[in-house]
Parts: C-alpha cells; structure tokens; sequence
C-alpha cells in the first residue's frame, strides 16, 4: 500500500477520533474525553512508528502469515510444555519412577507410636485429631 494512502487513512481516523472525544468530553466528563483522545491517537503514532505498513504488508502476505502461524504455533507449545511440566506428566515420571530408590514401607517405631499416640481421640469423638491439635495450642496462646 501507498505512504499517502495509509497517512490519510491515519490522519482521518485520528481526527474522527478527536472528534468522538470531544463529543464525549461533553456528555461524560473529562476522563472519557481523555480517554477518547488517547485511543484516537493511536492510528497516527501507528503510521509514524511504521507499524501501519507493516500490517499492511502483513494483511497481504501469505509467507508472513506463514510465520505469524508459526510463532503462534511455537508460543502453543511452550505454554503446553509448561503445563506438563508442572503437573508431572506420566510418560515423563515413567523413568524418574524406575531409578528412583524406594522408600521404606515402615517409619522408625518409636516415632510411629509417640504419633500415634498424640493423635488419638475417643472412640465416639466427630473431631479431626489435627484440628484438636490446632485449637489447644490456640487455646493456649490465648487466641480462641
């Protein structure tokens, strides 16, 4: 596309634009009108930064929107690849799961029954021994 045609493109859509604002400074007060003219000013920085023609060109172009699919597509899987990372997918835990070493099947058992023992409650108690625990050291800190 031409220079002069995408400035007088640019130029009218700003103008419109300021317009628009005016018109809502008007009716809605001084922020809308501010924010009108800040989008209204966004065509003409576009053609003066040189991004209108580039979307122009893009706009037209099949290789570019080639690369524009590429990019996306490369941005797609990186978000996935993230995800899967995240959430520990199995086809990747199959080979941490083999050369991991196992752990023992039975703690200490001292320790075992001193914590057995701190959590149990009567037989016909409906309160969780962890929450029990938590509201005597409330209780004792004198926040209840």
């Amino acid at each position: 596309m031409s220079d002069v045609l995408l400035f007088t493109i640019s130029l009218a859509a700003t103008v419109l634009g300021l317009l628009g604002s005016w018109g809502a400074y008007r009716r809605r007060g001084a922020a809308s009108g501010m924010r009108g003219a800040a989008w209204s000013m966004v065509p003409m920085g576009a053609y003066l930064t040189g991004l209108t023609k580039f979307l122009a060109d893009l706009a037209f172009s099949p290789v570019k929107w080639a690369g524009v699919a590429l990019f996306g597509l490369g941005a797609l899987l990186y978000v996935v690849s993230g995800v899967m990372l995240r959430s520990g997918s199995p086809a990747e835990d199959e080979p941490r799961r083999k050369s991991a070493p196992k752990e023992p099947k039975s703690a200490p058992k001292g320790a075992a029954k001193s914590e057995l023992e701190s959590r149990r409650t009567t037989p016909g108690s409906a309160v969780d021994p962890d929450l029990a625990e938590i509201e005597k050291i409330l209780k004792n800190r004198g926040i209840s």
